[in-house]
C-alpha cells in the first residue's frame, strides 16, 4: 500500500523546482577583461562586493548556526536565457552556494543592491530555510500520496495528490521564510558596510506578487518595511 503510495520520482521533481528559485546549474567564468553586466553593476563592483560580505555571511553563519557549512560559494551563471534571478543552493561537496544569474546583475542599479540580495541569500542558508522547506514539501508530498490512496485513486491521482501537497507544504511558510532572509539579511549587509536601505530599493522595481494565498514571496512594501524595522533597531 505504502509503496504505492509514495511515487517518489514525481515528488523528487516537485520538490527541486519548489527548493530553488531555479534549477542551479554549472556557472560559466567570464573571460579576464569581459565584462559580464550591462547595467548598473561592473565586474570590479561584483568582485568587490563578494569580497566584502563573503567573510560577513561566513561570519554571521559560524556565529548563528555553528553546526552548518559556512564557506560560501559565489557563482555567476552566464546563460542569457535565464531570468533575473539569484538563489542559495547546496553544492556536491556540501558547502552552500549563492548563484546570480547574468539577467539579475544586468537588473541591479548600484553595489548596495547588489550586497542587500547577496545577504538575503546567505541568510537563507544560515536559517536553514532550504532544508526546512524540502522537509515540509515531503510530508505534505507523502500526506498527498495517502490521501489518494485513502480515495482510492489511481497512479495518475496519486502522483497529482503528491505534487500538490508537495506545493502546498513548500509553500506554507514561504513568505515567512523570506522576511526572516530580508532581517538577517539586513544585518549582514550593515555588518559589512552598505546600505541595505538603499539596497532594498531593488523590491521597488519588482512586480509587486501582493499577499496571495500560498505565495511563495510577501508583498514588496512588506519587505521594504522589514529593512527599515530592522536597520532602525541596529
Amino acid at each position: 500500500m505504502l509503496a504505492c503510495s509514495l511515487r517518489l520520482p514525481a515528488l523528487a521533481t516537485a520538490i527541486a523546482l519548489l527548493s530553488a528559485c531555479v534549477e542551479p546549474v554549472p556557472p560559466q567564468s567570464a573571460p579576464q577583461g569581459q565584462e559580464v553586466t550591462r547595467g548598473g553593476i561592473s565586474v570590479a563592483d561584483f568582485a568587490e562586493v563578494v569580497a566584502r560580505m563573503e567573510p560577513v555571511a561566513e561570519a554571521e553563519c559560524r556565529a548563528r548556526a555553528p553546526q552548518a557549512r559556512c564557506d560560501y560559494k559565489i557563482q555567476v551563471d552566464r546563460r542569457t536565457s535565464q531570468p533575473a534571478n539569484a538563489y542559495q543552493s547546496v553544492n556536491d561537496d556540501g558547502d552552500p552556494t549563492i548563484t546570480f544569474t547574468i539577467a539579475l546583475i544586468a537588473d541591479l542599479a548600484n553595489r548596495d543592491e547588489l550586497a542587500f540580495v547577496m545577504g538575503h541569500e546567505a541568510a537563507h542558508h544560515i536559517a536553514g530555510h532550504l532544508e526546512r522547506t524540502q522537509s515540509t514539501a515531503v510530508m505534505g508530498g507523502v500526506l498527498g500520496g495517502l490521501l489518494g490512496v485513502a480515495l482510492g485513486g489511481d497512479a495518475t491521482a496519486i502522483d497529482t495528490l503528491q505534487n500538490v501537497g508537495a506545493t502546498v507544504g513548500a509553500r506554507t511558510y514561504s513568505k515567512a521564510y523570506e522576511l526572516e532572509a530580508d532581517q538577517l539579511g539586513t544585518i549582514i549587509t550593515a555588518k559589512a558596510g552598505f546600505n541595505p536601505v538603499r539596497g532594498a530599493q531593488f523590491f521597488e522595481r519588482l512586480p509587486d506578487p501582493g499577499d496571495q494565498f500560498l505565495g511563495s514571496h510577501p508583498p514588496n512594501a512588506q519587505r521594504i518595511e522589514t529593512v527599515k524595522r530592522t536597520m532602525a533597531q541596529l
